[in-house]
């Protein structure tokens, strides 16, 4: 009831502790789409859903190059993310020029993870509105980081943010013993399938809204987008996904799935108003 009395600025607490415009902008977060990062213990791998803000408009980029061994997929206020991008070669580009050497990732996140804070801090600032994945090879091996509006990071063995991200965490959760030991070809395929559990039953994954990225032992980053992400997505199509179109073509039509079964444990809830980015102009 009296939320707005509380929400104009990023320093004022709430009676209930809670600060209003951190909150919206990890709202901001939820309304993006879709992106996917999970590593084995030589490779780290980024997918993600790419949106078009109208038929008219192209498919906006979701992974950005950061270094020639780290890339991060977006998802939330592309503005926001453009900013940290930045930060984040600039940071690059200083660890080169000055030693010579690639950043590590754990001290590029330290570096953003202090960017971000300040934002969460002072009243003439605003959170950051976007939440990151960022995927890297060092001499530590493969890293996969995520980054809240908050201002936390964290560490992760896989990890998916963005609409209808539940549906992609469950899938990850339940093959994460099958990561560390997985080909590279095998990883990018559990990636994908992940991404694609967070659709709708009617779409499908195709080399219009999908990208990915991989760096691992031995290999650059590689980003892949348009006709280059043709070869990953054969067959995939034809596999059965939790709760997906396959299962929804062989169920009748005048049956709905009973709650115990499989694919509606944890239905996927509708998309909001905004989900489509047009009022936020998320990504």
């Amino acid at each position: 009831m009296f939320r707005n009395q509380y929400d104009n600025d990023v320093t004022v607490w709430s009676p209930q502790g809670r600060l209003h415009q951190v909150e919206y902008a990890m709202e901001a977060v939820k309304q993006g789409s879709a992106t996917v990062g999970l590593k084995s213990s030589t490779h780290a791998v980024l997918v993600a859903l790419k949106r078009a803000s109208s038929e008219l408009a192209a498919h906006q980029k979701k992974i950005k190059p950061v270094d020639e061994h780290i890339a991060v997929s977006i998802s939330g206020l592309t503005a926001d993310a453009r900013v940290l991008i930045r930060f984040m070669r600039t940071e690059c580009r200083h660890e080169h020029f000055a030693h010579d050497q690639s950043l590590s990732l754990n001290k590029l996140m330290e570096r953003v993870g202090m960017k971000m804070q300040v934002a969460t801090q002072r009243y003439d600032k605003r959170p950051y509105g976007v939440g990151l994945l960022i995927a890297g090879y060092d001499e530590d091996g493969p890293h996969i980081y995520q980054t809240c509006p908050s201002a936390n990071y964290y560490d992760c063995r896989a990890m998916a943010i963005g609409a209808r991200s539940q549906s992609a965490r469950t899938y990850l959760e339940r093959h994460l013993e099958d990561f560390p030991n997985a080909a590279r070809e095998e990883l990018i395929r559990h990636a994908l399938r992940a991404l694609r559990d967070t659709l709708p039953n009617d779409m499908e994954l195709t080399n219009k809204n999908c990208s990915i990225a991989v760096v691992g032992v031995g290999e650059k980053l590689s980003i892949y987008d348009d006709e280059d992400v043709s070869p990953y997505l054969e067959g995939l199509d034809q596999e059965e996904r939790r709760g997906g179109t396959a299962a929804a073509r062989e169920a009748p039509a005048s049956t709905a799935p009973s709650a115990g079964e499989e694919g509606s444990a944890a239905p996927s809830p509708p998309p909001a108003a905004g989900d489509q980015g047009d009022s936020m102009d998320t990504d």
